[in-house]
């Protein structure tokens, strides 16, 4: 590496080791934001040929319903479908319509029981372990999630990525972190402050050398999830967190604009939100549990014979859920052929709050939120998710059917010009949307 180039690498480094502050104190004038500061990973520089490609920034907004938009008149996203592409009646997002399985497999394109994160929170009976999303020592443990996800198929293939509080984006999966990424904190993630830092992070790293200029940046926003579940799909704050987020989605995009880069952005929610019907079902009532581990409604036991005596006292017991055991499971759900999925698996006929035991006495039990999400969305529509687009590698005013979110996967590495893994995902779904057709790349990765 020529001695010009090695100073400015022992630069971005410095910056991102010591953080935004440390590196404007210098009078460099980054743009970063030390409201979120990102930690740098030496992956090595992009190559001659990832510095050719275009660029690529995905947007979640948790809980964000597949009819907000409209509803709320967001005038941001809609203005995005104008200029390129969405689906109009939605996303459809895997099942369980869960955070932390989605965010997973809309940059993996597997379903949750072929990464491995089939819930927020589960029990592993091979490992002996139960992984919680709000741990980080299981969350940000990549030996816990299957599949290569996109900044690491980026990274593999000599291309920079950033992870803005994407789920997993901290774990070291397939060999990669990305070479920058944020670490979440619970309690400053929803701040305005940390909103907008977001936004400069996104604009700032488009900025860098180009031997440094991530080509893929994800980015997390916690709302309008978070309202949805304390208020409900349709009270007036939620509307509000709704027309809010959107508001920031033009501010990203014009942050987008000035930096002059050829960029594809692409709005994306993991699921949609349902007002709850009813207080808490507790499948102990129904069924003894004895012998099983649970973790919410997921049941684990030890012996074939707790399996299907639990199985035989549940399947008849409530209208409000239905049991199968494990490998029957409905083939459309994809949701029959991991042990972390239990057996038997519950699965809610509407809006129900559904665990498996009660507290005991003497530790709190709030009632359930006032919206929720996780359910069938075949069987429970609202718990569709968004889908808006638009970018010089997009068709303009095209609507796409409702789609399985695995599709996602092998579209956006379309676009990006990497080769991808085989997925559950098939780029035929969206290739329409594309203004190459979905044409075969002619990839250079790594020269």
């Amino acid at each position: 590496m020529r001695l010009r180039a090695l100073h400015h690498w022992i630069l971005v480094s410095l910056l991102f080791t010591l953080g935004p502050a440390a590196h404007n104190s210098a009078g460099q004038g980054t743009g970063f934001n030390p409201a979120l500061p990102l930690t740098r990973v030496d992956n090595g520089p992009n190559s001659a040929w990832a510095q050719k490609q275009h660029y690529l920034v995905l947007v979640s907004l948790d809980g964000f319903r597949w009819d907000y938009a409209k509803r709320d008149n967001a005038a941001h996203l809609l203005s995005l479908a104008r200029q390129g592409v969405s689906a109009p009646q939605g996303m459809m997002p895997s099942y369980p319509s869960l955070t932390f399985p989605n965010h997973y497999t809309l940059v993996t394109g597997l379903y949750p029981e072929h990464t491995g994160i089939v819930a927020n929170s589960f029990f592993d009976p091979a490992r002996g372990a139960r992984y919680a999303y709000n741990d980080p020592e299981t969350a940000n443990d990549g030996s816990w999630y299957s599949g290569i996800p996109l900044w690491s198929l980026a990274e593999t293939q000599g291309m920079h990525a950033a992870c803005i509080l994407w789920v997993a984006c901290e774990a070291k999966i397939a060999g990669f972190r990305p070479s920058y990424y944020a670490h979440y904190d619970a309690k400053t993630e929803p701040t305005p402050e940390a909103q907008q830092a977001r936004i400069e992070n996104a604009a700032a790293l488009l900025r860098l050398p180009a031997a440094d200029r991530p080509h893929f940046i994800a980015i997390y926003f916690s709302e309008p999830d978070h309202s949805g579940h304390h208020y409900g799909p349709d009270a007036p704050e939620t509307r509000a967190a709704v027309l809010k987020m959107d508001a920031l989605i033009g501010k990203l995009e014009s942050a987008l604009k000035t930096t002059g880069l050829p960029i594809d952005l692409v709005v994306v929610s993991d699921h949609g939100m349902v007002k709850s019907q009813g207080d808490w079902i507790n499948l102990d009532q129904f069924a003894d549990l004895t012998g099983f581990d649970a973790v919410k409604d997921h049941l684990y036991a030890k012996s074939e014979a707790d399996r299907t005596r639990v199985y035989n006292q549940l399947k008849k017991a409530s209208p409000q859920f239905i049991v199968f055991r494990r490998k029957d499971v409905p083939a459309d759900l994809n949701y029959n052929q991991n042990p972390r999925e239990g057996d038997p698996v519950v699965i809610a006929t509407g809006p129900y709050a559904i665990r498996a035991h009660a507290p005991a006495a003497g530790e709190p039990n709030p009632p359930p939120t006032t919206g929720m999400h996780g359910f069938d969305p075949h069987r429970i529509p609202e718990m569709k998710a968004i889908f808006f687009a638009a970018g010089p590698d997009l068709v303009v005013e095209k609507t796409v059917a409702p789609f399985d979110n695995v599709n996602l996967y092998p579209w956006m590495a379309h676009l990006l010009g990497l080769t991808p893994p085989k997925s559950d995902g098939d780029l035929g779904i969206l290739s329409g949307t594309l203004r190459d057709g979905g044409a075969p790349l002619e990839t250079e990765q790594g020269k």
